[in-house]
């Protein structure tokens, strides 16, 4: 994992731990594993991962939309991350 991934995977575990639902230490999860699924959080919890990507990277869901697929793995989270903060890089001069 290069270190900026690793950077952003702390910053989410991080947010993760302020939602999740006890009984499932977020540690434990790997990267593939659902987050819904393995009873960490709901449903309705995907919108305050939508809420916190917009605020702390910058991500405008209303232009690229929400998938529940996508943001279902702390995976697929640190994914999201990288396409919209790379393409926001490349975009740059």
């Amino acid at each position: 994992m290069n270190p900026l991934r690793a950077e952003h995977r702390r910053q989410l575990v991080e947010f993760l731990r302020t939602i999740q639902k006890a009984g499932v230490p977020v540690e434990s999860l790997r990267d593939e594993d659902r987050l819904v699924a393995s009873g960490l959080i709901d449903s309705l919890a995907i919108l305050q991962i939508v809420a916190w990507l917009e605020t702390t990277y910058g991500i405008d869901f209303s232009v690229r939309g929400v998938s529940p697929e996508e943001l279902g793995s702390i995976g697929g989270i640190l994914d999201v991350i990288e396409q919209e903060k790379g393409a926001v890089t490349a975009a740059q001069p």
